[in-house]
């Protein structure tokens, strides 16, 4: 059991489940991206260490950069995402792979999806560490799902509550 500021959450997913899934991830994003030399995006902050773990499997030649966007407030999701550090690269007719965390409500893929289109990539994929079916009601597709978990509240491995928690290595999820 851990405790974040006023809440406590408890052992869920561990650093070993998450290597797995990641493995698994990166095996099927080498196997369709191999050819190509695409751009790996990923989704401040919560991404980070996923973004590094699965840039390293790669084993093509492969650029990474990161795009900043908020939607929360401590554990409710705001239903307003705001851009806070947008693209600097040009994008045109490039191969995007979009790197999140976790994809619950959706909000902020759609945004994204807005940016990506407007930038004029070529194509773009949605890889998700974590997926939350219950809670996501948009039709931008998540190509590659991790793991699908249920809608509960979740820090660890750059997931986090109010700024807390992004540094554990496995999951925990929100003591009931």
């Amino acid at each position: 059991m851990i405790k974040l500021h006023d809440l406590e959450f408890e052992p869920y997913i561990s650093e070993e489940e998450i290597t797995q899934v990641i493995d698994r991830i990166s095996d099927e994003v080498n196997r369709d991206f191999g050819d190509k030399t695409p751009v790996f995006i990923g989704v401040l902050n919560g991404s980070f260490m996923f973004a590094s773990e699965v840039v390293k499997r790669f084993q093509g030649d492969c650029e990474i950069s990161f795009v900043k966007l908020g939607s929360y407030k401590g554990t409710e999701s705001t239903g307003e995402v705001k851009t806070l550090l947008g693209l600097n690269q040009d994008l045109k007719d490039r191969t995007v792979v979009l790197l999140e965390d976790i994809v619950d409500t959706g909000n902020t893929l759609v945004e994204l999806d807005q940016i990506l289109k407007q930038s004029g990539v070529k194509e773009y994929k949605v890889v998700s560490l974590f997926f939350k079916p219950e809670a996501y009601k948009k039709s931008v597709p998540v190509d590659y799902i991790g793991m699908e978990i249920p809608n509960k509240f979740i820090v660890g491995y750059g997931l986090d509550y109010d700024g807390l928690g992004r540094n554990l290595t496995q999951v925990y999820k929100r003591k009931e």
